[in-house]
């Protein structure tokens, strides 16, 4: 009697151990599923904003200048950026992957550098472009890489401050492209280095803390890879690894 007894409160505990299981591992689908969408969210607001900062600043500049049709040309093509982005976002319930092309290295980081050359200026800073990759052609989708150059870029020149260099240098590592984002700043703690990609971790006063996060999910998305190396007091270096076309 006794031993059946419990043969039926063991049956009835694993009956309801399966429930709770089944509804907990629903209930983590559901929240991660919220999380991620809070993430893409929350990464094309940055990319707009980051767009925005560029785009304000031409139209400062063609308010000033006058009518400067390679600007203009500028504008536009951050403007078709931002537009694509928001679509991405609105079409994140169904997204579609994205269309790889060829992609010439040099010509995407000068558009990318161009962007911020008036922001430099006004902070003289010393821009320096030493390309060596050759070919520098690569696979990808143009548009997520100058997402990620210009989050590079930007970390680059805040981390500078004023009257500091930033250098962009590219070269071929075997099948790999590199390109390395070097600035002059006063360099990472080393214990904020493992931290650096991690979404919303963040040192500055009104840092989001995606910029980074996004640039890794975006180059391992194209089958690279990115690392930091800095010290206290000498600068900072970021290393993209893209593969080649």
């Amino acid at each position: 009697m006794t031993s059946g007894t419990q043969k039926k409160i063991t049956g009835s505990t694993a009956v309801n151990t399966t429930a709770v299981s089944t509804d907990l591992s629903a209930n983590l689908r559901r929240l991660d599923r919220l999380a991620n969408l809070g993430l893409v969210s929350a990464s094309v607001a940055h990319e707009i904003k980051n767009g925005l900062v560029a785009i304000g600043t031409f139209v400062e500049m063609l308010a000033e200048k006058g009518e400067d049709k390679e600007m203009t040309e500028v504008v536009r093509r951050e403007l078709r950026r931002i537009n694509a982005l928001t679509s991405q976002m609105l079409r994140y319930s169904a997204p579609k992957p994205a269309a790889f092309t060829k992609v010439r290295t040099h010509e995407l980081l000068d558009h990318s550098l161009r962007l911020l050359e008036h922001q430099m200026s006004g902070r003289l800073i010393t821009l320096k472009r030493e390309y060596h990759a050759a070919p520098d052609l690569i696979h990808g989708e143009e548009a997520q890489l100058q997402q990620a150059f210009m989050n590079l870029f930007l970390n680059a020149v805040e981390a500078v401050g004023s009257n500091g260099e930033v250098c962009v240098t590219t070269g071929n590592n075997g099948a790999h492209l590199q390109v390395s984002v070097r600035d002059s700043g006063p360099g990472i703690p080393q214990e904020n280095l493992s931290r650096l990609f991690e979404p919303f971790f963040t040192t500055k006063k009104n840092g989001t803390g995606l910029g980074l996060a996004i640039s890794q999910r975006i180059i391992e998305e194209h089958r690279g890879q990115i690392e930091v190396r800095s010290e206290t007091g000498k600068g900072s270096v970021f290393v993209v690894s893209l593969p080649h076309e």
